[in-house]
């Protein structure tokens, strides 16, 4: 096993094989091209395209729904052509969906450009994570640790660009995120090495029943639900409160700006530090009750009025950037080794599908808690919906450690195997 660098990111970054250097980078790429457009998408349908409130959360759901429900066989399509192919064709698609949004106006058009994006995730997300598993089988926490930092960084550098070239116009915008996902594209075919595919002699339905049929394997997705619900809150719960608070509109970016520098500058490090003093499950359920208890601090904010001075909106920020960091910390702490484990169920044949299937049901409970946390924030001052932010973060983190006690955590040891 070679031994991890005691250096940063990108030292850190650095002492990994290209192709994991590449992929890194292009999450980074992914990320920043898919933040430019999202975020302003509605504002385009409704506002340039005059399309109503209904529609447009049509075309939205039909984006995130051909995403979350194609996880699955996108990472089966890992498995069986190989990782590099389905990386380079999501990419493809995601540059020609986001083309779609930037030139098409008809619903039909939209729609299409909705699908062929969604799709495009659905391929590329556990594709990658699948690559990289096997690619860097002895140092998976470490690798994941340096990709959630540039995910992380392409996902505050989007909005950013994106806004900037909204002063011109949204096709302005659409174009050039089509064209950062055609230079990935571009990269990976030139650059990107392929894995060997062993044929399968299974049937693909067989090849999920295999997955659903290892017990060990459902209990553990099961346990991690609440890691996804908790995680999305960040963009439901956080601006909702923020803006309850102040009018002021930086105070989102504020919160956002926080955690992701949080992350840029101790992601690493604290998967490091944990990797050499914990086991995986001590780990997964301590990010896990951090993440709930992160909730437990918003609560004195759920009773503060709106204001519009300066000191008001300190006061009423402070609380909630303090709980957004630590939210950041538990996902920072069980994220890298949640990515560890999930290809340790299995061995490298069917990791994509181990990927795929966790997103699969991660995304559609996620999006379930996200209605229900939703509508709970909108009843007495927000305070049923951030209990049971703090439940699902307590029960995920009781669910992992009774599975460890009863030795049904897969050992990271096995994915070298």
């Amino acid at each position: 096993m070679r031994k991890a660098p005691a250096a940063g990111t990108l030292a850190t970054l650095s002492s990994f094989p290209r192709s994991v250097q590449l992929l890194v980078v292009n999450q980074y790429g992914v990320n920043t091209g898919f933040y430019m457009l999202v975020p302003f998408l509605s504002m385009h349908l409704t506002g340039n395209l005059g399309l109503s409130l209904a529609i447009t959360g049509v075309v939205l759901g039909v984006r995130t729904l051909s995403q979350q429900g194609m996880f699955l066989l996108g990472g089966t399509a890992s498995d069986r052509l190989g990782p590099r192919r389905v990386i380079i064709a999501g990419c493809a698609l995601r540059c020609g969906g986001f083309a779609v949004f930037g030139l098409g106006t008809s619903l039909p058009a939209l729609l299409i450009a909705s699908i062929l994006s969604g799709l495009a995730g659905a391929l590329f997300n556990p594709a990658v994570r699948s690559y990289i598993a096997v690619a860097e089988p002895d140092r998976r926490a470490e690798a994941f640790a340096v990709f959630n930092v540039f995910a992380q960084a392409g996902a505050l550098s989007g909005p950013l660009i994106g806004s900037a070239l909204l002063a011109v116009d949204f096709r302005t915008v659409a174009l050039a995120a089509a064209a950062i996902f055609a230079a990935l594209t571009l990269a990976q075919l030139r650059y990107l090495p392929a894995h060997e595919v062993e044929p399968s002699e299974t049937s693909v339905l067989r090849g999920w029943g295999v997955v659903l049929a290892d017990r060990r394997f459902v209990l553990f997705t099961l346990a991690m639900l609440g890691m996804f619900a908790l995680q999305s809150q960040v963009y439901l719960v956080y601006p909702v409160l923020a803006r309850r608070i102040t009018p002021w509109q930086g105070a989102v970016a504020v919160i956002f700006l926080s955690t992701t520098v949080f992350s840029l500058l101790f992601q690493v490090r604290v998967t490091r530090w944990l990797q050499n003093r914990a086991d995986r499950g001590t780990a997964i359920a301590g990010g896990l009750a951090l993440m709930g208890g992160a909730f437990a601090v918003l609560l004195p904010v759920l009773w503060i009025g709106p204001g519009d001075d300066v000191r008001h909106a300190v006061l009423g920020l402070t609380p909630l950037v303090i709980s957004a960091l630590v939210l950041e910390a538990g996902i920072m702490a069980a994220q890298p080794f949640v990515m560890e484990l999930i290809p340790a169920y299995g061995d490298s044949r069917i990791s994509g599908t181990l990927f795929g299937m966790f997103y699969l049901v991660s995304g559609v409970v996620a999006a379930a808690g996200n209605a229900l946390i939703g509508y709970g924030v909108e009843l007495a001052n927000g305070w049923p919906g951030v209990c049971v932010c703090i439940l699902l973060g307590a029960c995920s983190a009781a669910a992992v450690w009774l599975l460890q006690r009863r030795r049904l955590l897969a050992e990271p040891a096995r994915a070298s195997a």
